[in-house]
């Protein structure tokens, strides 16, 4: 926890741009303290569901949400009704994958969780196009493959079931909700082994700034602690624990 004596100075974020704030996010930064900040700052409601989580442990997400919203289909003729968008195999998911930007997160959901909606080709043009990571809410598939990538993906875990008969892309760039959690195009998405939170893009800058000083400020209290202090001496001296 940090005390609250303090957060009401001025913002000023120590970065520029987002490639400098990104590295420093990797470097210093995980998801429980931006989290912490979050609550601090009113923001409650801001983790994915923890059956999100990477492909393996060290994997980690900082980048901009690139939102991606799937459904599900359930006619085997391609021809049938009326929306020629979901007579396309994936729908718009090869203009969504292809729309990716450096530094963008593919982040998707409103489909069913009965079929994969990340694979190890998509990671590859993900990766070809500078993007950061994936994070769907649902499955992934080509496990191997995207481990071998070593591109960070976020998911329910490994299924293999196609989603191409099953589910297309029906629009992205569009605001999303999974459980609650409101997405918009651009906020940043973070993710690590403890789960996925989204820092609006609003408040973003206070968010990090706050973060990287309570995490910065933990390893000085944690240094002091090894040296010998007691909790209750850090607390009162610096008001972090």
């Amino acid at each position: 926890m940090i005390h609250e004596k303090n957060s009401q100075k001025p913002v000023t974020p120590l970065w520029e741009g987002d490639d400098e704030l990104f590295a420093i996010v990797r470097k210093e930064l995980y998801t429980a303290v931006v989290g912490d900040i979050m609550d601090k700052m009113g923001l409650l409601h801001q983790f994915l569901p923890p059956q999100i989580q990477p492909l393996r442990t060290d994997m980690f997400v900082v980048g901009r949400a690139m939102t991606v919203l799937e459904a599900d289909v359930f006619s085997e003729d391609p021809d049938m009704g009326y929306n020629e968008i979901l007579k396309k195999p994936f729908g718009l998911m090869l203009e969504a994958l292809d729309d990716l930007k450096k530094n963008e997160v593919y982040i998707c959901t409103g489909a069913s969780a009965t079929y994969a909606l990340w694979g190890e080709l998509m990671s590859t043009r993900a990766m070809i196009l500078g993007a950061a990571g994936a994070v769907v809410d649902g499955y992934s598939r080509d496990t191997k493959g995207i481990l071998d990538l070593n591109f960070p993906t976020f998911s329910y875990g490994r299924y293999a079931q196609d989603q191409a008969p099953r589910g297309k892309v029906i629009d992205f760039r569009v605001p999303l909700e999974i459980r609650g959690v409101r997405i918009l195009p651009g906020d940043i998405v973070l993710g690590d082994m403890d789960g996925v939170c989204i820092v609006p893009q609003a408040a973003a800058a206070e968010v990090f700034t706050r973060a990287i000083e309570k995490a910065r400020g933990e390893k000085m209290v944690q240094q002091k602690i090894l040296e010998g202090m007691s909790a209750g001496q850090a607390f009162a001296k610096y008001g972090i624990m």
